[in-house]
């Protein structure tokens, strides 16, 4: 089975498990999913939702963390993980959204790069989630199940990012980085499966017997 044909496997199972894929990051508005999906780096969703779902309903609006400043937010959020650096970000992103683009969250990926503690993946998330532009965010889950799955070769998340776009439909791109996270959470886990045990692994390597060895991201 070679790699194109693996796609389509592949894609058959998560339309199968997944054919309807809500955004794990709960928000009101686009300027509330760039916020929980910046904090969302090295720590959970869960833990997100848990934290945003008291601060949204009072704070959702940039205007909102000019005003709070740095120390409150650091307040606000400070059961995450490496949450001053992340306030910082909070904040003079909010300050950046008013002063340039009043108040709005930019469209393009190039724009949203240039805030503060914005990153290509977070971009994609935005655009894609909240814009609904075809984009394809690669975080580390991706990463790994993406080269257990033998759809890259795992030199780097831009390469495996070039990998799925090549191998994947743009039509599918938005949903099928939900459906890879999801799946990923539930039967691939990055300490229980090992390549070996989950429907899709078995079905596109069903004579592998040792566990595979991924690279980080």
């Amino acid at each position: 089975m070679n790699e194109v044909q693996r796609a389509k496997v592949i894609l058959k199972i998560l339309n199968k498990i997944y054919p309807t894929t809500p955004i794990p990051l709960k928000h009101r508005n686009i300027f509330t999913l760039l916020i929980s999906v910046l904090l969302s780096a090295q720590c959970t969703d869960v833990n997100v939702n848990n934290v945003t779902k008291k601060i949204y309903p009072k704070f959702n609006k940039p205007e909102h963390f000019v005003r709070l400043g740095r120390k409150k937010i650091e307040k606000l959020i400070k059961s995450i993980g490496i949450f001053r650096v992340k306030a910082k970000s909070v904040y003079y992103l909010s300050k950046k959204l008013v002063e340039k683009y009043d108040g709005k969250v930019p469209k393009t990926f190039e724009e949203l790069e240039q805030l503060p503690g914005v990153g290509h993946k977070t971009a994609s998330v935005v655009m894609s989630q909240g814009f609904g532009y075809p984009a394809f965010p690669i975080d580390t889950h991706i990463h790994r199940l993406a080269q257990r799955w033998g759809l890259t070769n795992g030199k780097s998340v831009v390469q495996t990012e070039n990998d799925l776009k090549r191998l994947f439909p743009k039509k599918y791109w938005n949903k099928l980085h939900l459906q890879i996270i999801y799946y990923g959470r539930e039967f691939c886990k990055a300490r229980e499966c090992y390549g070996i045990s989950c429907k899709i692994c078995t079905s596109c390597y069903p004579n592998r017997k040792k566990p595979i060895k991924t690279k980080k991201a």
